[in-house]
């Protein structure tokens, strides 16, 4: 693949119709030579922090961007997250910066980290020069925030018109709460999702990870990709808005549907369907296992001799249909729970394994990451960090061709490319010096 992205350029054939042709809009010399990747020759320029705009930029650098994270003086707020944190190897350079926390390494893969101090004028003169010729600004500060330092939408796209703008906020640009900060655990209870996670009979609780955040990433992700495919049609930039509040609404999916179809409240059902039974976590004599019996055939073979052993089962009419195993949902559990408290976890995983059934143990984080599946796929990766050495981070989730794109830098230290990224935009030694000096970056 050619490096720098193809814009799509409508002109007149002699028929009258239109006809298509594509041009390479630039390259930078970010890109490493010979990257395929299919944004290799974007650049982004990223102002977000914590985890929702930082996933969005790192899917984009996965994907080959070049991507700029501008950084206050103090850094994104994960960085001192901590503990846990990576141990900083002999020598390590800033020996004055906090070590890296496991946090902030989940979420910057592959981008470099530009420190400018926003409030100060000259520093916005590098942001400016930065936008100039980006293909991709990606902010999540609070509605209105960026208009007070000159970083609207109205004014970059004065300066580069062909820019991609995308707002990643708590709840949108507009509406009563457009101006409250988004915080994921805080939409998880507004949004609904808090109110169906948890145990029937327990509290509401939240999700084991900021999923709400991930989602929006995902979500804002998406929705640059299609704006730079609209800009290769018309060369001209768009704003891109994703919220925590909409991700959410949007991602409860059948839940949602059954209330605006059909008025239907949800409730907390913990790990149990309310239509299919069985489907749920299930005790055994030492520890716990997902088994879903998605259909009649399923629960036949669950009853059958290779497993279960209770033919009784499949001769009781309260059992006889998934509809009747639903009504008759606790004296069906009960039975099952009595029938695998004989075997541990891994017994009843030798006995369940082949035999068509949708099932798993619960895995710690340790034995999923070293589930063979897991290492088969290679979804770790392992690359050398300049102070914390060699570190571990999660692969990229989507292969192309069969290969997952591959880390190509570690997680940025505070300010590691701020000489490298002003030189790159026609900065001297000199006037990067007098930046220091001026408070305008570090």
């Amino acid at each position: 693949m050619l490096a720098g992205f193809r814009s799509l350029r409508a002109t007149s054939s002699r028929a009258g119709h239109l006809r298509s042709t594509y041009v390479v809009s630039r390259s930078f010399s970010a890109v490493a030579p010979g990257d395929d990747r299919p944004l290799a020759g974007i650049k982004v320029v990223d102002l977000t922090r914590v985890l929702a705009g930082p996933t969005a930029t790192m899917m984009l650098s996965d994907l080959g961007a070049d991507v700029i994270k501008v950084e206050s003086p103090n850094g994104d707020d994960t960085r001192i997250w901590a503990p846990p944190e990576a141990k900083l190897i002999d020598g390590a350079p800033r020996p004055d910066l906090p070590a890296e926390s496991a946090y902030f390494m989940c979420a910057n893969r592959n981008k470099r980290s530009v420190i400018l101090n926003l409030k100060n004028k000259e520093a916005m003169k590098v942001m400016y020069k930065l936008i100039q010729d980006a293909d991709v600004f990606v902010e999540n500060y609070v509605p209105g925030k960026l208009e007070k330092f000159g970083l609207g939408w109205e004014k970059l796209k004065e300066i580069n018109p062909r820019l991609i703008y995308c707002s990643v906020t708590g709840y949108g640009s507009t509406g009563p709460y457009a101006s409250s900060p988004g915080y994921d655990v805080v939409i998880e209870a507004e949004a609904g999702l808090m109110h169906i996670t948890g145990e029937k009979e327990g509290p509401p609780v939240k999700v084991g990870v900021a999923v709400t955040d991930i989602l929006t990433g995902h979500y804002a992700t998406s929705g640059i990709l299609a704006a730079l495919l609209k800009r290769g049609k018309t060369g001209k930039g768009t704003r891109v808005e994703a919220s925590l509040f909409e991700s959410q609404i949007a991602t409860l999916a059948n839940i949602g549907s059954n209330y605006l179809v059909a008025g239907q409240e949800a409730t907390r059902w913990g790990t149990s369907h309310p239509s299919v039974v069985p489907y749920q976590v299930f005790p055994t004599k030492d520890g716990y296992m997902m088994i879903a019996g998605g259909n009649d055939n399923q629960f036949k073979t669950l009853c059958g001799p290779n497993i279960f052993n209770k033919p009784e089962w499949l001769e009781d009419e309260r059992f006889a249909t998934n509809a009747a195993r639903v009504v008759n949902r606790k004296v069906l559990v009960d039975g099952i729970i009595e029938v695998l408290s004989h075997k541990s976890t891994d017994e009843w995983t030798q006995v369940i394994t082949g035999k068509g059934i949708p099932f798993a143990p619960i895995n710690n984080i340790a034995q999923t990451f070293s589930h063979p599946q897991a290492i088969a796929r290679k979804v770790v990766e392992e690359i050398d960090h300049p102070r914390a050495g060699k570190v571990k981070i999660a692969a990229a989730a989507v292969s192309y061709d069969g290969e997952k794109p591959k880390m190509y830098r570690p997680p940025p230290y505070l300010g590691q490319h701020t000489i490298e990224v002003l030189e790159g935009i026609g900065y001297s030694a000199a006037e990067i010096d007098e930046l220091k000096s001026g408070g305008a970056t570090a």
